[in-house]
């Protein structure tokens, strides 16, 4: 996107009466994504509206960032959304175990041919 493009989408988040941000933290690492994050972040801290952040990241993490860009953007987080820690099985890892099951007695049935 062009920057006035990309302008224009962030502030058109504002529209939406609640934003989803799923996965925090598995953004790339570099200069231009944590100032995008920051622009989407602080454009809804100022706006006041709602805001639903999922992340893998620990409680522990997002209270003591790496860097002031971290922080900057942790910071803004904890003051609007309430932390909940879910936990529990991976279902991934169930889905996986399955997969891998499913894949051995397709190799085991190609081998008796």
């Amino acid at each position: 996107m062009f920057a006035e493009d990309r302008a224009a989408f962030i502030a058109s988040l504002d529209d939406y009466s609640l934003l989803v941000i799923d996965d925090l933290g598995m953004e790339r690492n570099t200069e231009y994504a944590m100032e995008q994050m920051f622009t989407v972040i602080g454009s809804r801290y100022r706006s006041k509206k709602p805001l639903i952040v999922t992340t893998n990241l620990k409680l522990e993490e997002i209270k003591n960032p790496p860097d002031l860009a971290h922080a900057r953007i942790y910071d803004r987080i904890l003051e609007r959304c309430a932390p909940i820690l879910f936990s529990g099985k991976n279902f991934r890892e169930e889905g996986a175990r399955a997969t891998k099951a499913a894949a051995k007695e397709v190799v085991r049935k190609d081998n008796k041919v």
